[in-house]
């Protein structure tokens, strides 16, 4: 399904985070930058990943890279977090199912009421007592 606007802003604010992978430590990281150093591996070819998850700190860092001429590459990813299922359901809009759950509980309460109005005029309510007596037999 597609994405709308507010799917958009709720999958960047609370669901994606950036992982910026170089050789070396920058000389200072701005804030907000969570490090990490990566295991030695054959066939690895970074050992430091910073994780961000704000634009402003990305840019930041990257333009820091930038200036000390480090070699970088990025990679978008779902937060490790218990609420991204939630928010990011894999192929669905969270919006569309809040328009839909809004749409079946107004028919459900719109067929309650015409129910309960029919239920109240007597002469129905008689009519409908006679017919469970002609099927009891």
């Amino acid at each position: 399904m597609q994405l709308t606007r507010l799917d958009r802003w709720l999958r960047e604010r609370f669901v994606y985070e950036t992982h910026v992978y170089t050789l070396r430590v920058p000389e200072a990281l701005p804030p907000g930058v969570i490090a990490e150093e990566l295991p030695e591996s054959p066939g690895r070819r970074f050992k430091h990943r910073f994780i961000v998850r704000s634009d402003a700190t990305v840019q930041a860092l990257i333009e820091q890279l930038r200036e000390g001429n480090l070699m970088f590459t990025t990679r978008v990813v779902d937060r490790e977090e218990w609420y991204v299922p939630l928010i990011a359901p894999q192929g669905k809009s969270i919006t569309w199912w809040f328009i839909w759950l809004g749409v079946t509980a107004a028919a459900v309460f719109g067929l309650v009421h015409l129910g309960r109005i029919a239920w109240a005029n007597p002469e129905l309510r008689k009519n409908v007592n006679e017919a469970i007596e002609i099927l009891k037999g």
